[in-house]
């Protein structure tokens, strides 16, 4: 499947930020696959950024380098978002309600 240019970016950036995650607690790619119960070509590929790997395998890695809650912060903050929101959300007034009575006085 064909990939943005910057999504590729992206996940150039994600899977070296992980790699040096892995390296500063000074563990071996076996380590961290076996403890997160991929094979060790999966992580290889996590760490290159590959958008063929599962968000779940990705998580996994971040659960044994203690990184999991950073994936909490992706679209957190959605600016564009609660901009589109609130540009929607304009108060209409109602029109006043009809009488009940059937022989047309009010």
């Amino acid at each position: 499947m064909p990939t943005f240019p910057t999504i590729e970016r992206i996940l150039n950036e994600l899977g070296e930020n992980i790699k040096l995650a892995r390296l500063r607690r000074k563990l071996s790619a076996h380590q961290v696959a076996q403890r997160a119960n991929i094979s060790r070509p999966t992580l290889l590929a996590i760490e290159k950024g590959s958008p063929g790997v599962a968000i779940g395998s990705y998580a996994q890695v971040l659960f044994i380098l203690g990184l999991e809650k950073d994936l909490l912060k992706v679209a957190e903050d959605d600016k564009l978002g609660r901009k589109l929101q609130d540009a929607g959300l304009t108060v209409k007034e109602r029109a006043p309600k009809k009488s009940n009575n059937s022989n047309g006085k009010d």
